[in-house]
C-alpha cells in the first residue's frame, strides 16, 4: 500500500451576485456555487423572494454549479422559508450573525451547508474569539472578507491579499473559502494558503463581471483556470464541497455593528 497523503479537494469557485437566468446560465458552466442575494436590503444585486426558484433553476441546469441564498438576515426560519421555496441547500450568512443563528438554521432547514462570512480588517478578524462558537453552532464553511472602516461589508472594493490571512491561518478551525476583491493575479500568490487543509477555494464578484456590470463566462473562466486549474469543462465537481457539519449549542452572540454594504 502507498504511504502517500490522500490529495487535497479540488478548490472551489463560488461567484455572486447573479440577478437574470442569463448570468446564472453563463457562469454556472464554470463555477462550482453561484451566489443569490435575498434580505439585502438595497443591495446592487438583491433579489426579490419570488426570482429565486427560477434562478436556482438556472444554476442547477448546469449540472455543475448549486446555488447558494446569501443574506444578511437573521430571521432563520424567514431564509429557511426562502430557501426551501426555491429548494437551496447553501445558505450564506454574510453579515454579523451570530453563533446562534446558525444553529437555528441548522434547526429549520435540516441538511443545509451553512457559509458565515467572517471580516477582516487591517489584518484583524472581528469574529476571531468566536471562531469556536461558530463551529460548534454548526457552521459547515467560513467565507473570510474584507471589511472597511466605515462599517462596509461584501463588495466593497477593499483588496485582502491572500498573504494577509497567514496570521489567522491556525485560529481557523474550519474549512475555508477566501473573498476580498480576489482577481486571477491572486491565485500565485499566498502559498501557505493554498498550502492550508482548511482551504477550500474562493468567491468572487467584481473580478467576474464584464465592463456592462454583469457577470461574464469570459472571466470567470480566467478565474476558474487560475484557482482550480481547470482547462476543460468537467462535469458537477460537487464531491468533497463539504465536510461533517460539528452540531452543539452556541454560546451567547457577540455584539456586532450593523453592516452596510454588499454581499460578496
Amino acid at each position: 500500500m502507498s504511504g502517500a497523503p490522500p490529495s487535497a479537494p479540488r478548490p472551489l469557485l463560488k461567484v455572486c451576485g447573479a440577478t437574470h437566468p442569463r448570468e446564472a446560465v453563463a457562469v454556472a458552466a464554470r463555477a462550482d456555487l453561484v451566489g443569490l442575494w435575498y434580505g439585502v436590503d438595497g443591495g446592487a444585486h438583491d433579489l426579490a423572494a419570488a426570482a429565486l426558484p427560477e434562478l436556482a433553476d438556472a444554476v442547477r441546469g448546469s449540472g455543475r454549479a448549486e446555488p447558494v441564498l446569501v443574506t444578511f438576515l437573521h430571521d432563520a426560519d424567514r431564509v429557511a422559508r426562502v430557501a426551501r421555496a426555491a429548494r437551496i441547500r447553501w445558505i450564506q450568512l454574510h453579515a454579523y450573525q451570530p453563533p446562534r443563528t446558525v444553529a437555528a438554521l441548522h434547526s429549520a432547514l435540516p441538511g443545509a451547508v451553512v457559509v458565515k462570512a467572517v471580516h477582516v480588517l487591517d489584518g484583524h478578524c472581528a469574529e476571531r474569539p468566536f471562531l469556536g462558537a461558530y463551529a460548534r453552532a454548526g457552521t459547515d464553511l467560513l467565507l473570510v472578507d474584507a471589511a472597511t472602516r466605515d462599517g462596509g461589508v461584501g463588495s466593497t472594493g477593499r483588496h485582502l491579499p491572500p498573504e494577509v490571512l497567514e496570521p489567522l491561518l491556525p485560529a481557523l478551525r474550519l474549512p475555508f473559502l477566501l473573498a476580498g476583491g480576489l482577481t486571477a493575479a491572486d491565485a500565485v500568490r499566498g502559498p501557505a494558503l493554498g498550502a492550508h487543509p482548511g482551504f477550500r477555494g474562493v468567491d468572487v464578484d467584481s473580478a467576474a463581471r464584464g465592463d456592462d456590470g454583469l457577470l461574464c463566462a469570459h472571466r470567470v473562466a480566467a478565474l476558474d483556470r487560475a484557482w482550480t486549474g481547470t482547462d476543460v469543462l468537467p462535469h458537477a465537481r460537487r464531491d468533497g464541497a463539504t465536510h461533517t457539519p460539528i452540531r452543539a449549542a452556541a454560546p451567547p452572540a457577540p455584539s456586532a455593528p450593523t453592516p452596510r454594504g454588499n454581499p460578496t
